[in-house]
């Protein structure tokens, strides 16, 4: 787009200086994310305890675990649930605006979250039920929060630092993951202090103390705060200036908007927008498969590649670190302590690579750009997941043991130092504002599809075939991450309008602030 075509407020956002409303911006979305986090991953630190409270069996030689087919439901069932809200919320997004829709997924999240500590009941079947009832629901909300998250924080950043702001919403999930282990670790450490019991094979009814079957539901409903501290906030965020502009064609309210935002005076220049009406193809056309066709299927094959290693590890962390010996045996620890124990791994896992992999990304995504990041991502955790798995026996032994743990977390920091954090980023940027919402969606919901695939596979593989064939099968899956990151165009430098082609549609001419990147 030559530079006098552009609108006036669009301009003045994409060269606007860092200012304290991007900050504002950051933790507002950012909130949505630590919710979404510590909802989703804090389920799988409670599940053994669930085993023990309503799968105990008299007389057993080891404590009560969760049935395969309960414990895959427990631990899926939001995905689901998430995948539904990303297509939903995605699509209403563009229709109804980004800040309408923001606050009914905040709602749906803080309702859902109380409702998953409160499960009904006191036999196994309608506790499990209730809970993958409000779990479902639950994840619906949380599905939302992805593509409105990005889309406004895309929409509202300059183009200078775009890649960052996006990242460091997607950052706070980290420390929604830390929140997740530190409360469980307080919450059982609290109660281990109250309410002293023996060890499994000591005393197996004794083990598991009544007072137990509250730290769950602690744990899961303390989700619920964050997320209703950040709901006023949200309500006060005006519309983004390019929904109001490109989409609802109210150059008027956008300039009105962004102008008490940026702090300067801004001219509406309706009549621009009159002149760009033919650029308004719909997703189901050939002018958008042209386009966009080999972006979409970029963005949601690499997400969904990549989710099928990241949720399979994250989500049984437990379970590995207990095959190589480094949270002891269930029976030799009451129900509290292997709460404790599997929460203090978890959360050091989270401190020393997850956390810091994300800002790693935040740092560099608008200096290598997002390409290289994604790239390199999918390489090292394709190379450690290899190294863990090919010699896996040596990693089992009790001399090697740290040292499986140190190969397990720079796995979980090259995925968040690349393409966990870039596969969220890059939907944001590089499609049309009337579709961005809906594609940041669907590539979104392509992702929690092979969370689900993770999830549910893993479960069953590792039964199958061995932890070491199935680390080996999610190497070569981390091998095809690579391959189809050739799909995702380059992003950095450029504005919104820019990448997806609404600048110029006629030609498409790359505007003159352009820092020189070359799309891949």
């Amino acid at each position: 787009m030559a530079k006098d075509q552009q609108l006036q407020v669009l301009n003045a956002l994409d060269v606007a200086k860092t200012q304290w409303y991007h900050f504002t911006a950051i933790v507002i979305a950012g909130m949505g994310f630590f919710t979404d986090a510590y909802d989703l991953f804090c389920i799988s630190l409670v599940t053994k305890l669930l085993g023990r409270i309503y799968y105990h069996k008299e007389g057993a030689a080891t404590p009560g675990t969760l049935p395969s087919n309960v414990s895959a439901a427990v631990n899926g069932v939001a995905f689901c649930g998430t995948l539904a809200g990303q297509l939903f919320f995605g699509w209403l997004g563009d229709k109804m605006g980004r800040k309408r829709v923001y606050g009914m997924t905040l709602l749906l999240m803080v309702i859902c979250s109380v409702g998953s500590g409160l499960s009904l009941g006191h036999d196994p079947k309608s506790v499990i039920a209730t809970l993958c009832f409000f779990r479902f629901w639950l994840g619906f909300g949380i599905g939302g929060d992805y593509p409105l998250s990005a889309t406004i924080m895309s929409e509202y950043a300059n183009k200078k630092t775009r890649g960052a702001f996006i990242a460091a919403v997607f950052a706070m999930q980290g420390f929604g993951i830390l929140a997740g282990g530190t409360v469980a670790i307080i919450v059982s450490a609290a109660f281990k202090a109250k309410y002293p019991a023996p060890t499994y094979e000591m005393d197996a009814n004794g083990s598991t103390v009544p007072e137990a079957d509250y730290v769950w539901r602690i744990i899961l409903m303390f989700g619920a705060l964050p997320a209703l501290l950040t709901y006023y906030w949200r309500m006060k965020m005006p519309e983004t200036a390019r929904y109001t502009a490109l989409v609802a064609k109210n150059a008027k309210q956008a300039a009105a908007d962004m102008s008490k935002v940026l702090q300067v005076d801004l001219d509406a220049e309706q009549e621009k927008i009159e002149q760009n009406k033919g650029n308004d193809f719909g997703l189901f056309t050939t002018q958008f498969l042209r386009r966009h066709g080999l972006h979409l299927l970029g963005t949601t094959s690499t997400w969904f590649l990549l989710d099928i290693a990241f949720y399979s590890q994250n989500l049984f962390q437990k379970d590995i670190f207990s095959a190589i010996g480094w949270i002891p045996k269930a029976k030799t620890m009451n129900a509290l302590d292997e709460v404790y124990k599997i929460s203090r791994a978890q959360t050091l896992i989270a401190l020393c690579s997850t956390v810091p992999g994300y800002w790693f990304t935040v740092a560099l995504i608008d200096k290598m750009g997002r390409f290289k990041i994604q790239m390199m991502g999918f390489f090292f955790m394709t190379m450690f997941m290899f190294a863990l798995a090919i010699p896996y026996h040596h990693w089992t032994l009790p001399d090697h043991r740290i040292g499986f743990v140190v190969m397990y977390s720079l796995t979980f920091f090259f995925a968040n130092f690349g393409p966990n954090a870039t596969t969220f980023v890059v939907p944001a940027e590089i499609f049309p504002a009337r579709l961005r919402s809906t594609c940041h969606g669907i590539s979104a919901a392509s992702g929690k599809a092979g969370a689900i695939v993770g999830a549910f596979g893993f479960l069953y593989a590792a039964e199958g075939i061995g932890v070491k064939k199935t680390l080996i099968i999610l190497g070569v899956i981390n091998f095809l991450g690579m391959v189809f990151t050739f799909l995702v165009p380059e992003s950095r430098g450029k504005s919104l309008e820019e990448i997806s082609g609404e600048a110029d549609p006629e030609q498409g001419q790359q505007s003159s602030n352009d820092y020189g990147n070359v799309q891949v």
